[in-house]
């Protein structure tokens, strides 16, 4: 697990994005459509992003499955 959490929000974007390293990577799409993970060369998700966030609604959780570690 990740010593910091680095969190960005883009209200005029509607953009969340969540990084738990700051190592180099690459975007790679998810399951769900809103939803993108950030992994690195070897294939860690080293973070996730969503697209839309503010589109879900507050009482249930948005859920996607995030590459294996």
């Amino acid at each position: 697990m990740a010593d910091k959490v680095k969190i960005w929000f883009d209200a005029e974007a509607d953009y969340l994005e969540v990084r738990f390293s700051d190592d180099a990577g690459y975007e790679k799409e998810t399951k769900h459509d809103a939803v993108m993970e950030s992994v690195d060369k070897e294939g860690h998700v080293i973070g996730f992003s969503i697209l839309g966030v503010s589109r879900f609604k507050k009482d249930k959780p948005l859920e996607a499955d995030l590459a294996p570690a």
